[in-house]
């Protein structure tokens, strides 16, 4: 006998649930099964699956990218699983299932939003007084803030910045960090200030570079990194989507210079800078072309 939960306890959500849904909980379930499930399912741990769940929330943001909407239905799918995955296993334990996480998520949307729902959820009339995104973002912080407080009420006054997740990337997590920060009146009047940060950043950097300290210079870089995630935030640009834009169009010409190597009988790796430097501009012309 399997001292695994009913499986049917994972099919059962609110009156009207759409039938795939309840299929993939039942799914799910039945690949945990300890004696009837899929060993590798089985086995997992919260500890285990967690890569594969930042890797799918990766893969969404890939298909977006490219404009495949096949592709990101299909991803979302796949990211919809590892939600499911977490709840089953948290359901294994006795701490909460799949209908719970829904439902929190729902009171925590209803909750943050009194500009646009009752208290009960019920949708206010049209003409909401926060129709700025920034007061609706102002707003949205606060009452973060107003949450964490009434968790631990008891608790030493709360970091300010506390909340911003450590797993994220770290570019991701400098631009929310100083997005928070500027919540409280802590920023750049514009962009061209923080351009001057930048410049300043850079300065402190070769300073670093030639006084050959590899501690400071990390430090610097550190520094660096961070005003380039506030120069763009300033200018609305999201700096992790920026990098890996620039990083696309570097192994796009990559592979444009190597053509262009090849058709004038050069080869990667056995020729000169100055060749890989003439190929380079032949491929950025290319682009332009």
């Amino acid at each position: 006998m399997s001292d695994a939960p009913d499986s049917s306890r994972s099919e059962p959500l609110a009156a009207g649930e759409p039938a795939s849904l309840r299929r993939l909980l039942r799914l799910m379930a039945d690949l945990r099964d300890p004696e009837r499930g899929c060993a590798w399912d089985v086995r997992q741990t919260f500890a285990t699956i967690v890569p594969y769940t930042i890797e799918e929330a990766y893969e969404v943001a890939d298909a977006v990218a490219r404009g495949d909407r096949d592709d990101l239905r299909d991803e979302l799918g796949d990211l919809l699983l590892q939600v499911v995955f977490h709840a089953r296993m948290a359901e294994e334990e006795g701490a909460f299932g799949f209908d719970d996480v829904a439902r929190a998520i729902g009171d925590k949307l209803v909750r943050r939003h009194p500009h646009v729902f009752e208290p009960d959820g019920t949708p206010l009339p049209a003409g909401s007084t926060l129709r700025d995104p920034a007061q609706v973002e102002a707003q949205w912080a606060a009452i973060k803030a107003q949450e964490r407080a009434a968790r631990d009420p008891g608790a030493a006054e709360p970091d300010p910045l506390g909340g911003v997740a450590r797993a994220l990337p770290a570019l991701a997590r400098a631009e929310k960090i100083s997005r928070r920060a500027a919540a409280y009146g802590f920023d750049w009047g514009n962009a061209a200030q923080v351009i001057d940060k930048v410049r300043e950043e850079t300065d402190e950097v070769a300073e670093a570079l030639a006084a050959g300290d590899p501690q400071a210079l990390s430090e610097e870089i550190g520094d660096l990194l961070f005003s380039v995630a506030n120069l763009a935030r300033h200018a609305g640009i999201d700096p992790e989507t920026a990098l890996r834009d620039g990083t696309a169009k570097f192994e796009r010409r990559f592979a444009a210079m190597a053509a262009h190597l090849k058709a004038a009988g050069g080869e990667l790796g056995r020729s000169d800078l100055a060749a890989m430097e003439a190929a380079w501009q032949a491929a950025k012309r290319d682009e332009t072309a």
